[in-house]
């Protein structure tokens, strides 16, 4: 599925873009390489989250480990105590309105104004099977916890901001199915997307 985008940047200012999506959507790797196509620079709140863990005592193992032990212990943390997401979203904030930044984030699509924003849709089964390929895991372990991780981290937002996680898609200018798509032709419609709308608004 593909929506048009509801609102053009102006020349002359700088470029944000916002890429979000539940995990296995694709998110953070199109982001990366979005990022180093067009010279942006690349921040991740999930990567300041997992900075924070590891100063708090977590130890940080890799791809997967959100869906680890640590990481959905972290998790449980986070929903008890929002200093660590309200950390990271100050952070984030102030780092973008720098400009020239592509950011991978959940939460800048309902925070930050003047970003052009792309949401990557994707089912719990396709998502699952990604995240099961990527960490070496079974599918049904992969779905589980991706489940279980999705309820607790779409509480924390709503408690915090007000907004639902993977069900209100208002701020975003783009969104892409990715279900039929690989990471390849995923990066190849978000290039003509930015190339078409934002450095030609």
């Amino acid at each position: 599925m593909l929506s048009p985008g509801k609102g053009k940047r102006r020349k002359g200012k700088p470029i944000v873009v916002c890429i979000g999506g539940m995990a296995g959507s694709g998110k953070s790797t199109v982001a990366r390489k979005l990022a180093e196509k067009y010279k942006l620079r690349y921040l991740s709140g999930g990567d300041a989250l997992k900075a924070l863990a590891v100063e708090e005592g977590y130890k940080f193992v890799g791809p997967g480990w959100w869906e680890s032990r640590d990481g959905m212990r972290f998790l449980e943390e986070r929903e008890k105590d929002h200093r660590f997401d309200e950390a990271v979203d100050r952070k984030l904030l102030q780092m973008a309105r720098k400009g020239n930044m592509m950011l991978d984030s959940w939460t800048m699509p309902w925070l930050l104004e003047g970003a052009f924003k792309m949401w990557l849709e994707a089912s719990p089964e396709k998502r699952a099977e990604r995240i099961a390929g990527r960490d070496r895991i079974n599918f049904e372990e992969a779905l589980e916890a991706l489940k279980r991780k999705e309820k607790q981290t779409k509480r924390i937002y709503e408690e915090l901001y007000g907004f639902k996680l993977g069900e209100d898609f208002a701020p975003f200018n783009f969104i892409l199915d990715t279900n039929d798509l690989n990471s390849e032709e995923v990066f190849r419609i978000m290039c003509m997307v930015i190339d078409n709308v934002v450095f030609k608004s």
